[in-house]
Formats: structure tokens, C-alpha cells, sequence
């Protein structure tokens, strides 16, 4: 039995399904093919990602090429109600509601993982973690499963070096055709949509600071200098630091940079990247938030402490009066603004990273018994026939190869 709020809320999720699947062209020609093919027919998936129009639309896609699905959320924030009440409605085991307390949250992943699944989906490691530590009775059901981020495959690589990953995951995060992509252009424009639509400020003529020079990074600095601002990097990564200075941003420390910054960016999939000797020295309406997978990026815990008042400024926006008496507003509880605060990445940036799931996920069916390694790279061949197709329904051409450049690389 799925666990939602209300299924009277479907007809407002069918309508976003629906905007979602006419922009996914990848997606849809897929879908076409697995209803032809049914390449999981017979299997079980549970999935936990961001519980919104495009993941719903994924779910879809993998359900009909045969796939039973169970389905949950990634962070309590970014699940849609009605979006979840549309995929019970379609016939979807889903597990998920908005706000969920922190103790609902990991029973709706247990109940996700409850059905014996053959494959695990996951967005962060939520899942691959509870069944390790958690539900090992499950453990023997799982052929295989796919990450989306890079703090999912940072559990992953740690787990995998302790010795403890039970089975093959696909680093879905590190295909060209998902982090060039996702992680550059559709956090950096997803990133400023949540930012702008809660704040309602300008960007212009503003210091933001955007700690982490990752690719998440990298686009959202793009971004933010197309507006205008004034962009500062804080990296620990010296050869990071270089890059985003010879892309023509200013680098220093988070506690220098705090002094100065209008608006603070977190996306390092690390914790303590904002901390309390930063909160103390920032501008008067220092506007904070966090891209990052996790809530730990901004210490919460610590600015709460130290407040003298806390209280809502408008929706997703809590302000703070620090014992300075200095004000500084903190979007969306510090979960990932993208998401908690808007709709996440655009149809057609989730089009390419969804796309490289469903293969992924057909990957390991079509090998299941026969990876010997824990940790797999997406196939090349994979990757390019998602390049190939988006390219097709762009309307773009390119060169080949003859075949004498050919032999002439391969000599």
C-alpha cells in the first residue's frame, strides 16, 4: 500500500507529468522502446530521487518496460505531493510526502525497500546505506544499482573501500552526458531559479560566493556572472582554486570571503562549510543557501544556537538576528535550494541524466550475475548513444570518421 498524502492531488501532478514528458525527447523515444521490449519485465526497482515531475516521469519510463516499481523521495523538501499522488494513480508503489519529519523519511525508505528489489535507483546513498546497515535480509534480492550524485558516489567509493558494498553500482553521476550537463547547466540554472522566485532580489551588482568549484560550482558561478554579479570562489582543492581564477573569479577563504559576500552559495557535498566564526563577521541581510545533497553544508544546528530571534521572513526564507545584532536569511532550511525552494533542473537537462539511468539500469539487467567489479563506470557506448539521440532531436549534424582517420588513430 502506498503511503502519500492525498490521491486527490493527481490531477495537478498528471499536468506537470505530463509538460515533462512533451520536453524529454530522449525520455519518450525510450519509452516508446521499452514498451516494445521490456527489458525489466519481471524485475523490481525502488528509487529514491527527488520526488518531482521529471523523476515521476523516469519512474514511468522504467514501468513500462516491465519494472515494479517502489518509489520514494531523496529529501523531505523536494517531494511533490500531487506528483506522488499522480504515480500511485499510474499504478506506482510510492512511499513520500512533503515535509516529512526525519523519522518518516527513513520509514518511507524502508518501506521502499521492503518488496525484495532487484535494482536500487538512489540519489545521495539513502537507500544503498539502509540496506547495508539496516536491511541486509534484502541483500540478496539486488542485482545491481545506479547513483545520481557525486556525494552519493563519495558513500559509495567509501563504502567499496571498507570492504562493504555488497553489490555492483553504476556511477551514473560521472557520465559526460550526466555531470557535464546536470551538474554544470542544470544546477546553475536551477540553483538562481530557486534562489530568485524565494528572495525576489536582484543578483545584479552583488558579491556571491560560491563555495565548491566542482561542476555544480562551475555553473552556478556561470550563472551568477551573467547577472552581474561580482563572483568569489572558496576551495580546498588548490587545482580547483586555479581554474575558477583563470575563469576570471576572485578565490579566498570562506571566513574573508564572508566579510564581503551578498549572497552564499554551498556546493561541496561536504559539512561545516559555513560556520558560526563566518556567521559573525557577514554583512548586515547576508542571504544564505545550500545546492549541496545534504543539509550540513551551512551549520544550522550552531545558528540557531547563537540567534537571539528566529523567524519567517516568507516562505522558505528564515531570518536570524545574530547576538551582533546583524540579521542574515537562510533559504529553505538549508536543503538544496534548487529543489526545496523550485522545481530542480529543467526537463531537458534531466532528460540526458534520466536517460543514462534507464540504459544504466538496462546495463545491469542485461549483465546481472556477471559484473565482478563493485563500483561501474557508465559504458561509453551508453553515453554516446544518449549524445547521439539529443543531438538528433536538437536538429544538429556533426562529422564521422572515415575511414582512413580512422586507421590513422588506431595506428
Amino acid at each position: 500500500m502506498s503511503i502519500i498524502r492525498s490521491l486527490d492531488l493527481a490531477p495537478s501532478g498528471e499536468n506537470k507529468i505530463e509538460w515533462v514528458k512533451r520536453n524529454c525527447p530522449i525520455l519518450r523515444s525510450l519509452e516508446e522502446e521499452f514498451r516494445r521490449t521490456r527489458p525489466f519485465a519481471g524485475r523490481r526497482i525502488a528509487l529514491s530521487i527527488h520526488l518531482e515531475a521529471k523523476t515521476a516521469y523516469l519512474c514511468l519510463v522504467l514501468a513500462a518496460g516491465g519494472a515494479e516499481m517502489f518509489v520514494t523521495g531523496s529529501n523531505p523538501l523536494s517531494t511533490q505531493d500531487d506528483v506522488a499522488a499522480a504515480l500511485v494513480k499510474a499504478g506506482l508503489n510510492v512511499y513520500a510526502w512533503h515535509g516529512a519529519t526525519e523519522e518518516e523519511y527513513f520509514a518511507h525508505i524502508r518501506e521502499t525497500l521492503s518488496h525484495h528489489a532487484n535494482i536500487i535507483i538512489d540519489d545521495g546513498g539513502d537507500l544503498v546505506n539502509m540496506l547495508h546497515n539496516h536491511m541486509q535480509d534484502e541483500l540478496q534480492y539486488v542485482i545491481g544499482g545506479c547513483e545520481e550524485t557525486t556525494t552519493g558516489i563519495t558513500r559509495l567509493i567509501a563504502m567499496n573501500n571498507e570492504g562493504k558494498l555488497r553489490f555492483p553500482m553504476v556511477k551514473v553521476n560521472n557520465a559526460d552526458c550526466k555531470h557535464l550537463f546536470d551538474n554544470r547547466y542544470g544546477t546553475g540554472q536551477s540553483v538562481w531559479d530557486g534562489i530568485n522566485r524565494t528572495t525576489n532580489l536582484i543578483v545584479a551588482g552583488k558579491n556571491v560566493v560560491v563555495a565548491g568549484y566542482g561542476w555544480c560550482g562551475k555553473g552556478v558561478s556561470m550563472r551568477a556572472k551573467g547577472m552581474g554579479a561580482r563572483v568569489i570562489v572558496t576551495e580546498v582543492d588548490p587545482v580547483k582554486a586555479i581554474e575558477a581564477v583563470m575563469d576570471g573569479f576572485e578565490v579566498m577563504p570562506m571566513n574573508d570571503a564572508a566579510k564581503i559576500g551578498d549572497i552564499f552559495v554551498t556546493v561541496t557535498g561536504c559539512c561545516g562549510v559555513i560556520t558560526e566564526p563566518d556567521f559573525m563577521v557577514m554583512k548586515e541581510g547576508a542571504v544564505l543557501c545550500n545546492a549541496g545533497h545534504f543539509n550540513v553544508e551551512i551549520d544550522m544546528k550552531r545558528l540557531e544556537e547563537i540567534s537571539t530571534e528566529v523567524r519567517e521572513m516568507r516562505a522558505n526564507i528564515m531570518g536570524y538576528t545574530l547576538p551582533n545584532g546583524k540579521h542574515v536569511y537562510v533559504l529553505a532550511e538549508g536543503r538544496l535550494v534548487n529543489l526545496a525552494a523550485g522545481d530542480g533542473h529543467p526537463a531537458e537537462i534531466m532528460d540526458m541524466s534520466f536517460a543514462i539511468q534507464a540504459l544504466s539500469a538496462k546495463y545491469l539487467v542485461e549483465n546481472a550475475g556477471k559484473l565482478t567489479e563493485k563500483l561501474i563506470d557508465v559504458p561509453r557506448e551508453v553515453d554516446l548513444e544518449v549524445a547521439r539521440r539529443k543531438l538528433e532531436f536538437l536538429g544538429v549534424k556533426i562529422d564521422a570518421l572515415s575511414a582512413a582517420q580512422e586507421a590513422y588513430l588506431n595506428r
